[in-house]
């Protein structure tokens, strides 16, 4: 859908003459409507799939085993390690097409997309029927127990005993949940507040190329790429020989890490912005906006490496731990709750933002002019960085009340 919104000529009028007034072009309204409900339809199959995707994977490892644990703890450090992987090289791929190839076709990358998805769905559906890996399915009663004159009632109890208890399971998680929310609203700042300050800085590599503003964001990729095997084959192998356990810490206490790595990426990025801000006066550039800062975008690299680190600490621990801690017959669910801690922050750092936009730019100090130079996302970030030193309270308030669903085997 979304590449027909590119092709087909009904739906790129010329007629309108580049109009951005909806009512007064109603092929370019309809454009917008088809154009919208793809990417939610997008956002609806992706909560659909990648949930089950991931969960068929961990579930080829026997969690009975403390040499499947071990291994089931790699696998989600290194689905990630392929997702970013992944995401790397094909964005550069597309990168060079669409600059190099397509004439700048802005919606060459969409196009190259769809049939790459196209292509991979046909090797699914070819693949699927072959397949002999394991799947978790509820167990069933025998036809013997069926036939029980006692069988109705006390499969009724058992069930609705079992829905208590994994309903008391599910509620345990929430506090977990909803202080790692924090961590998803310092994330969701690379993509937009960081790209943002990275338009304003002098991007030049030699005295001809210039590097996008949004291209800082492939070094979270490249480090959560490194990292992941320097965490998996250095620090964890280390850790289990002090603590005996097959992931080396615990899950809450890698996402308790993260979660302090991403309050000093805050930091970190608040006092670059200062500097930024102070460059800018030093420079008499304040009321320039179009003009770069004399200061090198390599300075917005501290924080993007440390997103990536945050990034293998907290949400790959937390895929783990809620693939983990959420009963057998819910898992894709439990990786849905992981998913959700992304979307629900990402949501709340746009509401705050607008908040935020709203009551200062009232006042005529707004803290996001479009002007970046009279804007202060120093304050922003500090104020980010005091509430994630709160919830990184919380949290570990809620991690040392938790009780683990079992006990965590030792490695041998």
């Amino acid at each position: 859908m979304l590449t027909l919104t590119s092709v087909l000529p009904t739906l790129n009028p010329s007629e309108c003459n580049d109009s951005t007034d909806l009512t007064a072009c109603p092929q370019l309204q309809f454009q917008a409507i088809v154009f919208y409900f793809s990417l939610y339809l997008v956002a609806f199959a992706q909560g659909g799939h990648r949930p089950c995707v991931q969960a068929f994977g961990a579930d080829q490892f026997d969690e009975n085993k403390p040499e499947d644990c071990k291994a089931r703890s790699s696998f989600f450090n290194w689905w990630n390690f392929g997702v970013f992987a992944t995401i790397l090289v094909t964005n550069l791929a597309l990168n060079y097409i669409q600059d190099n190839i397509e004439d700048k076709n802005p919606f060459a990358k969409i196009r190259k997309a769809c049939a790459t998805l196209i292509s991979s769905w046909q090797q699914t559906s070819f693949a699927t029927p072959k397949n002999g890996a394991k799947e978790a399915l509820l167990p069933r009663a025998s036809q013997h127990t069926k036939k029980h004159p006692h069988y109705s009632h006390e499969h009724e109890r058992i069930n609705g005993v079992g829905q208590v208890k994994e309903a008391k399971g599910l509620l345990q998680l929430f506090p977990i949940w909803a202080t790692c929310l924090t961590s998803a609203v310092a994330a969701a700042q690379s993509s937009t507040l960081f790209t943002k300050q990275a338009s304003t800085l002098d991007r030049r590599i030699g005295t001809n190329f210039q590097v996008p503003p949004a291209a800082l964001l492939s070094f979270i990729r490249i480090t959560v790429i490194v990292f992941i095997p320097v965490y998996d084959r250095v620090i964890v192998p280390i850790a289990r020989y002090f603590t005996g356990l097959p992931t080396g810490i615990t899950m809450l206490q890698r996402i308790g890490t993260g979660m302090f790595f991403s309050m000093i990426t805050m930091m970190v990025a608040a006092l670059i912005e200062m500097k930024r801000l102070e460059t800018a006066r030093d420079f008499g550039l304040v009321d320039m906006p179009n003009v770069a800062i004399p200061m090198s975008m390599w300075w917005l690299l501290p924080p993007h490496v440390l997103d990536g680190i945050t990034f293998v600490f907290v949400f790959v621990g937390l895929q783990e731990f809620f693939y983990d801690q959420v009963p057998g017959e819910m898992r894709s669910l439990g990786l849905a709750l992981y998913a959700s801690v992304i979307g629900t922050g990402e949501l709340l750092s746009g509401f705050l933002i607008s908040v935020i936009d709203k009551v200062r730019g009232s006042r005529g100090q707004s803290w996001f002019s479009d002007n970046l130079n009279h804007a202060h996302l120093d304050y922003f970030y500090w104020l980010l960085a005091g509430i994630s030193s709160i919830q990184l309270g919380l949290y570990l308030c809620a991690a040392r009340s938790y009780v683990y669903k079992k006990k965590i085997p030792i490695a041998v």
